[in-house]
């Protein structure tokens, strides 16, 4: 499978940010990828409610995904949409942080919404309260494709490690992680997180990631950390996109799955216990 990893700065313009998406998956397809993957809120990178409320839509009138989904029918690619923020019909008005996998037909072959909501404190300045603004979700997703099976997460869900265990046994043989990951956190604790998610599960980890500061027009500004990953099932860094937006390149072997998991079989010597406090 060859993919290719665009690692971006989206603003709080979905439009501005469709464009870059469109640009990546024209070079991704003229590079011979197999399947594009973007980050976590692709669409709009933005804290402000009411900016959100006044350019996000309804999956089914969203303008990104039918334009993505348009281009990855014409050029007979797969593409992960990391996540798009959506309005989600909720009373309260809270949106869905949501992953796409389209097919190279253009189809909506699956999709996840975030299960694990980022409220934190990260320091004093920093502070985070997404289940603010969008609304968890309750479904742990695999994708099957003739690429390979796709286990979908988004972001604070690396540190939930059952989830991964879950999705693996459920077939998974790659793990996407699309993110925007906090500065702070991410110099401390990305990569180790997803060294351990691969090395647990034998799963290839892919993780596009938001980077730099981002334009904002509305609310309070925002800066990510960027090293988009990608991790082999026995725990190797592949690649390490850095801190400039682009558009990376790898080839794997789906093979290398069975070959981790033949030598370290965890997945499969869970053992009931009773915990004694």
């Amino acid at each position: 499978m060859r993919a290719a990893i665009l690692q971006m700065c989206s603003s709080d313009d979905p439009g501005e940010n469709t464009e870059t998406v469109l640009t990546a998956l024209a070079e991704a397809n003229a590079a011979g990828a197999d399947i594009l993957l973007t980050p976590e809120v692709t669409n709009c990178v933005s804290q402000s409610r009411s900016h959100q409320a006044s350019v996000l839509h309804r999956q089914e009138t969203d303008p990104t995904l039918a334009a993505v989904r348009d281009a990855a029918r014409d050029a007979g690619l797969w593409v992960l949409l990391g996540s798009l923020g959506v309005q989600s019909g909720d009373p309260d008005g809270r949106f869905a942080n949501r992953s796409f996998m389209i097919s190279n037909t253009g189809e909506i072959a699956g999709w996840y919404d975030k299960i694990h909501m980022f409220d934190v404190n990260v320091t004093e300045t920093e502070t985070f309260r997404e289940s603010d603004g969008y609304r968890p979700g309750d479904r742990a997703v695999v994708v099957q494709t003739p690429l390979a099976n796709f286990g979908l997460s988004i972001c604070y869900d690396m540190r939930f490690a059952y989830l991964y265990r879950d999705l693996a046994k459920a077939g998974a043989q790659v793990l996407t992680v699309p993110a925007a990951f906090s500065p702070v956190t991410g110099k401390a604790h990305w990569e180790t997180l997803l060294r351990a998610r691969a090395i647990e599960t034998g799963c290839f980890v892919m993780a596009p990631a938001q980077t730099g500061d981002h334009k904002v027009s509305r609310g309070k500004p925002r800066q990510t950390h960027g090293h988009s990953l990608v991790v082999a099932p026995w725990g190797e860094v592949l690649l390490d996109a850095g801190t400039e937006p682009g558009l990376h390149v790898i080839d794997l072997d789906i093979k290398e799955v069975d070959k981790a998991r033949g030598r370290v079989p965890s997945i499969r010597h869970d053992r009931p216990y009773t915990l004694v406090t």
